[in-house]
């Protein structure tokens, strides 16, 4: 994955837009991957489903919290990608009181399905779902890669570590000290 240029792909997103006014003042906004990723550095994390027990216990709330320390790092945006769409994505992100990270929808999988990483999951009535993992991109470029172990359909288990944000910051700040 080092080395490999992210799919370019368009997300279908809902953004905040006051001038709709009502309580429901959002407005589709199409969204490409060189809206996120070109001429940035940022980290990309992707994970089963919004919502879930890891993600949403550790994984989401944990980058959140240490986005400063990214941030003094090189890092300009986290972001946390699942294939769920984007009402499910920014509702979730409402719901974790999100300041620092920001969600992409891959809603189809198209992203996730060309970045190698679309799994089954029917066996926990998911469906075609993220295997969880972990990127540093930039300008569009994997830099670095945290992928968890055991990918495979129908996994039973969930791994969770190599992607945790603890894990990325630890390898951020080793390359910050042997440069």
């Amino acid at each position: 994955m080092i080395g490999k240029r992210v799919p370019n792909v368009t997300f279908h997103t809902r953004v905040r837009d006051e001038s709709i006014g009502g309580d429901n003042p959002f407005r589709w906004e199409d969204k490409t991957s060189d809206d996120f990723f070109k001429g940035k550095r940022a980290i990309l994390f992707s994970l089963p489903g919004a919502f879930t027990p890891t993600c949403s216990t550790y994984q989401l709330p944990d980058f959140e919290k240490l986005a400063d320390e990214f941030r003094a790092l090189g890092i300009d945006e986290i972001y946390c990608m699942s294939v769920n769409d984007t009402f499910v994505m920014n509702a979730w992100a409402k719901g974790q009181g999100l300041k620092n990270v920001k969600v992409i929808p891959d809603g189809s999988g198209e992203f996730t399905r060309k970045m190698g990483m679309l799994v089954n999951k029917d066996n926990l009535g998911f469906g075609m779902r993220s295997w969880r993992y972990g990127a540093v991109i930039n300008d569009g470029v994997v830099e670095k890669w945290f992928e968890e172990e055991g990918f495979s359909d129908l996994c039973e288990t969930d791994p969770y570590g190599q992607s945790s944000p603890q894990n990325i910051l630890e390898s951020l700040k080793s390359e910050a000290k042997a440069a």
